[in-house]
């Protein structure tokens, strides 16, 4: 994971930030199960907690092979107008290690409910005394608006970034997350 593209939104009077990256990040992920890459990690140098934001930019890291390969595809079609993307460039070296996660709510109580009643034999009643409805989760993190490409349902991916940490390896998904990778972080 020592190089990285980065690709820029530009402002559009007509679709927000969050609405561009959204449309991008689906492309890719599109490509990344496509191709089934393993080793091609996203970041969000823009990211922050509090207002909850990824940014204007996405960032692609992985190895210079890796990254030649996922650009030769086609996959920015319709996002040229939209985005600017930076020439491959060499991760720095003083870059600092952090993970990277998807994080889900539990945020319908009703699917916790039928869960309950199925693996306990619960009544509803019951299983609804154990989870009421104030025990739904929301969470404060930056998401991303995304559609299943299987159910076609649309769906929040929250992300949270970590501490810095030492330098983890693994692969990663078809959203370019890792459940115990790091990425480099600057």
């Amino acid at each position: 994971m020592h190089h990285y593209i980065d690709i820029h939104l530009r402002p559009d009077p007509e679709f927000t930030p969050h609405q561009l990256m959204a449309a991008l990040f689906g492309k890719l992920h599109r490509l990344l199960a496509q191709v089934q890459s393993q080793q091609i990690a996203v970041s969000f140098p823009g990211y922050a907690e509090s207002p909850a934001t990824l940014g204007r930019t996405l960032r692609l890291i992985g190895t210079a092979a890796e990254l030649t390969r996922l650009m030769e595809h086609n996959w920015l079609q319709g996002m040229h107008d939209h985005s600017d993307v930076r020439p491959m460039a060499a991760v720095p070296a003083e870059a600092s290690q952090r993970p990277l996660r998807r994080v889900q709510a539990k945020s319908s109580p009703d699917r916790l409910r039928r869960r309950q009643m199925r693996r306990h034999n619960l009544t509803p009643e019951q299983a609804l005394e154990q989870i009421p409805d104030s025990c739904a989760e929301t969470l404060r993190l930056p998401f991303l608006s995304l559609s299943s490409g299987s159910t076609g349902q649309r769906f929040k991916l929250f992300l949270r970034l970590g501490p810095c940490q030492a330098a983890q390896e693994g692969d990663f998904n078809g959203y370019g997350l890792s459940g115990t990778a790091t990425i480099p972080w600057f």
